[in-house]
């Protein structure tokens, strides 16, 4: 069984293509989700990528003073803190969602990310909301359009 990892990324500081190229895709399944800003990732999206199968969510953001939209990864900083805090309260952990500082030049800070990411997933094991949320199987059948029974 491999693991699941949402990554939430920047357009400015994420290429998504690099996720092909990384050397332990064969263990990981990944889901990106692009988005403008950082600055825009939402609490509520976070925790329905947890709902829907994520073992760990990552958060790509620009490096501290290179933001476009001048303090974007600096809002998301605040919600990942705070996020973490809540994880840890429900009992998922939120050692399970990382926020890294990349930047579409330089592919090793966001490999690294991910290579660290995956010795916390070996460690802690799937994600205990997988079982709560009925993910697996069923959440494959509403990917697929299939009526859940």
């Amino acid at each position: 069984m491999k693991y699941h990892i949402s990554v939430f990324y920047c357009v400015n500081s994420f290429d998504a293509s690099m996720l092909d190229r990384l050397p332990f895709k064969d263990r990981v399944v990944f889901k990106p989700v692009k988005m403008a800003c950082s600055s825009m990732v939402k609490d509520v999206y976070l925790l329905r990528a947890f709902e829907a199968d994520a073992d760990a969510v990552v958060v790509l953001v620009c490096p501290e003073g290179h933001c476009r939209y001048v303090e974007g990864n600096l809002r998301a900083a605040k919600r990942i803190d705070w996020l973490r805090r809540l994880l840890d309260e429900i009992g998922i952990g939120g050692v399970r969602l990382v926020l890294c500082h990349a930047s579409s030049g330089r592919a090793n800070a966001a490999g690294a990310c991910f290579e660290s990411m995956l010795t916390m997933l070996e460690a802690e094991g799937f994600s205990p909301a997988r079982s709560r949320c009925g993910a697996g199987a069923a959440s494959d059948q509403r990917r697929n359009g299939k009526p859940q029974r």
